[in-house]
C-alpha cells in the first residue's frame, strides 16, 4: 500500500536495531512461559511477529488488517495462527520510531514483564536503534477524522507533531472518576512518562476475567487493582494518574498498527482496544491508497 498522493508528506531515514536481544517470562492471560526476541530487519520489512514455536515459523505483520480480536487486549492473526496481547510491545517499538523489526516469539502471548512497556524499552535500548539508507514517508493529517460510539470518542486533528490527549472516566469509581494526560510522543518522553505504567483492573472485574480464562498470569507483580478508592499493588502507584497513562500506552500500540508514520493530535475519551482498532482503520483508510 502507498500513501494517498493528495496528502502532504516528509521523509526520514528508516530505522531498525543494531543487534538482537531476548527476554523471557510468562504471558499475563495464559501464564505460559515464552521468550521474545527483537531481531534487526532489512528496509521495507515493517514490524512483524514470527511464531518460532510453530511449523514453518509463520509471520504475522503488525498491521490493522491482521487484527483478529480486541477483547481485553489486541490479538493479531493469520489463518489459524494467533498472537495475543501485542499492544505493550508495539507501543514501545512505535515510540522509538522503529520501522523494521522481526519479533520472534515462542508462544501465543508476549511476556508480561511488570505489566507495562518497561522491559521492551530496556530491550530496545540494549539493541540500539540505527538508521538505514532507505527513507519512509511521514504523513500529515490535514482534516479532522473521528470514530465514535456512545460516550467513547476518538478524534485525529491536524498537527505538526504526534500528540495524544486522553480522558479516562469511570463515574462509578471514586478513584477513577476522571483522569487526563497529554503528551507529544518521542522515545525519551515515552520512557519517562508512559512506559512504566502498568495494566490495571477494577476489583469488581476480576471474577469476570477469571471466569473467561483470562489473567492466569496476573498478579500484583504485573498489575494494579482498584477497589473503591483503594489501590492494591505491590509498590503503590508509580504516578498518581498511572491508569490514564497506561491507556495512552495501549492507544499508542493499537494505532501503530496503521502501518504508516503520521502526524496528528489524537484526542481520546474513554477508549479501549475495540475503539482504538476502529480509529486505526479510519486512519488507515484515510492515508492508504492502492495506487502506486
Amino acid at each position: 500500500m502507498k500513501v494517498n498522493p493528495n496528502l502532504p508528506v516528509r521523509f526520514r531515514k528508516q530505522r531498525t536495531i543494531r543487534q538482537s536481544v531476548v527476554y523471557s517470562g510468562i504471558g499475563i492471560h495464559t501464564c505460559q512461559e515464552v521468550y521474545l526476541k527483537f531481531c534487526p530487519a532489512k528496509a521495507g520489512t515493517g514490524i512483524v511477529f514470527k511464531r518460532v514455536d510453530l511449523p514453518n515459523q509463520p509471520i504475522i505483520p503488525a498491521l490493522v488488517s491482521y487484527v483478529k480480536d480486541t477483547a481485553r487486549s489486541t490479538t493479531l492473526g493469520t489463518e489459524n495462527v494467533r498472537i495475543h496481547t501485542v499492544e505493550h510491545v508495539v507501543s514501545a517499538v512505535k515510540a522509538f520510531g522503529i520501522d523494521n523489526l522481526c519479533i520472534e516469539i515462542s508462544n501465543i502471548e508476549p511476556p508480561v514483564g511488570n505489566g507495562s512497556s518497561d522491559i521492551f524499552v530496556e530491550m530496545l535500548e540494549e539493541a540500539e536503534v540505527v538508521e538505514q539508507v532507505e527513507e519512509v514517508p511521514v504523513v500529515k493529517i490535514v482534516e479532522p477524522l473521528y470514530w465514535s460510539e456512545g460516550d467513547i470518542q476518538l478524534i485525529a486533528l491536524p498537527s505538526d507533531e504526534y500528540r495524544i490527549s486522553y480522558t479516562l472516566s469511570y463515574p462509578k469509581n471514586s478513584f477513577l472518576k476522571a483522569q487526563f494526560f497529554s503528551l507529544a510522543l518521542d522515545a525519551a518522553t515515552f520512557k519517562k512518562e508512559i512506559a512504566p505504567c502498568r495494566t490495571f483492573s477494577l476489583y469488581e472485574e476480576l471474577s469476570f476475567l477469571i471466569d473467561r480464562g483470562l489473567i492466569k498470569g496476573g498478579s500484583l507483580d504485573n498489575a494494579v487493582v482498584i477497589k473503591d478508592d483503594a489501590i492494591i499493588s505491590k509498590n503503590g502507584l508509580f504516578f498518581p494518574d498511572e491508569m490514564v497513562r497506561h491507556k495512552i500506552l495501549d492507544l499508542i500500540g493499537d494505532l501503530s498498527l496503521v502501518g504508516f508514520d503520521f502526524l496528528a493530535h489524537i484526542v481520546a475519551v474513554k477508549s479501549g482496544h475495540p475503539s482504538n482498532y476502529g480509529m486505526a482503520k479510519v486512519l488507515f483508510n484515510y492515508i492508504a491508497t492502492e495506487n502506486s
